[in-house]
């Protein structure tokens, strides 16, 4: 009998991002029990394996119609030239994968023999992060294939979740975005110079992109007035901070009663476009970041016309149409703010949630959903001579409004995430 174990090298954290470079640790031991041992002390009891490989893929599932393409086509055949074509049967479609790496062929085990091999891989900047929706999932694994003399093939797999790092999109930006100590150190010129890569390249510019404050205004007021000003310090944030706003009522016309900010994630279908470019209308302004991908959303470029389209206007309830998708609520935060003029809003980002990212078939954003309850009754009640205190009223006509305020979220440094890793094994018996 024959267990395949596999570790990731990482023992603290089993996520890694696009371009990082996944490590793996795998035995394949000969186990023996007493008994068999003092019956079989004089034979030799050897297992032979013909040959083992691993590989990384990454599994598409969804409801969606996926339509075949040229690159469908041509990642069938290169995994149906491969021996892992038969046991790649995950519930899914296999959309990345990487070239299958040889641990050995032909190798033989005395019975407590162990042997030991190391694995590594780069996660493919072209793919999709690790996501869980409501109608399409993205999923990675490490599969582990071997096969005994004579018999099928057994498999091992090893999940593993990855996180989105999005693209340089300017190249004039790496001279800024990259500076490190060893840079401003006194030159030495017997040491070989180190050259930074490409990860860590987009690290450091997706660290400028979410510490950059720009603190953006807007005039919250419905049919009967102004109701108050919310203040967003920054537009795009990392996973594990701190979604933190002010709200001002002051020199309001209608009283907030109470408000309720929820985090929401929207998971929009990509219908297919046509050849030819539709005329731009107002209404498509709301939703311009669906054009712009993770790269151009890292340059900036796309919450710039985000706060143009939401400053100019105020948070009324518009008619027009704009599609939701659907909507899964992650956090939420609620106050009651009658006699209130100004208050403080901060709503976390959980770490186990999934970054902005867009795909050929489902574009994920996030949102701020504001519902304020207003009153026009200003007056906080009518004064009670006998306490010298307020009475409240009997009855406070009141009215419901909501507002949606875009945000970026993007992907947080993946060792900063606790998310211990387990030992998988594999009995061949």
């Amino acid at each position: 009998m024959i267990e395949i174990k596999a570790k990731l090298v990482r023992a603290d954290s089993a996520i890694y991002a696009t371009g990082e470079c996944v490590e793996c640790l795998i035995e394949f031991t000969h186990k023996t029990f007493a008994e068999s041992t003092d019956r079989n002390a004089n034979t030799t009891n050897l297992e032979n394996l013909a040959w083992a490989s691993v590989q990384l893929h990454c599994y598409r599932k969804t409801s969606y119609s996926t339509p075949s393409n040229d690159k469908t086509a041509e990642l069938t055949e290169l995994i149906g030239r491969t021996a892992l074509d038969a046991v790649t049967q995950a519930p899914g479609e296999v959309i990345v994968t990487t070239k299958p790496k040889i641990l050995f062929c032909d190798l033989k085990l005395q019975p407590g023999e162990t042997k030991m091999y190391f694995f590594n891989e780069m996660v493919p900047r072209d793919g999709p992060p690790t996501y869980r929706g409501h109608d399409i999932r993205y999923f990675y694994k490490i599969t582990i294939a071997t096969q005994r003399v004579k018999s099928k093939v057994q498999t091992l797999t090893v999940p593993i979740r990855v996180l989105p790092i999005p693209l340089i999109a300017r190249p004039d930006e790496l001279p800024v975005t990259v500076e490190t100590n060893e840079e401003l150190a006194p030159t030495n010129p017997f040491l070989e110079k180190r050259e930074i890569s490409e990860l860590e390249i987009s690290w450091h510019h997706l660290k400028n992109v979410t510490a950059r404050r720009a603190p953006k205004f807007y005039r919250i007021s419905n049919k009967r007035g102004f109701v108050g000003r919310f203040c967003l310090f920054k537009p795009a944030y990392k996973l594990g901070e701190d979604i933190v706003g002010s709200l001002d009522f002051g020199n309001c016309q209608v009283r907030c009663v109470q408000f309720s900010v929820k985090l929401q994630q929207q998971e929009l279908p990509i219908r297919p476009q046509p050849d030819a470019l539709q005329p731009a209308t107002p209404s498509d302004d709301v939703s311009s970041l669906n054009s712009f991908d993770m790269a151009s959303i890292a340059s900036g470029i796309a919450v710039d016309n985000l706060h143009k389209s939401e400053t100019s206007g105020s948070a009324r309830n518009k008619d027009e149409h704009v599609p939701t998708g659907k909507l899964s609520t992650i956090s939420t935060s609620h106050q009651v703010c009658y006699a209130t003029l100004q208050t403080q809003v901060v709503v976390p980002i959980p770490l186990h949630v999934t970054p902005t990212f867009r795909t050929d078939l489902v574009d994920v954003k996030w949102r701020l959903h504001f519902e304020f309850v207003t009153s026009v009754m200003m007056d906080f009640g009518t004064p009670n001579p006998v306490a010298g205190e307020l009475k409240a009223p009997a009855e406070l006509p009141v009215e419901t409004m909501v507002w949606n305020l875009p945000v970026t979220i993007y992907a947080a440094n993946p060792l900063q995430i606790y998310a211990p890793n387990q030992t998988y094994n594999l009995l061949i018996k």
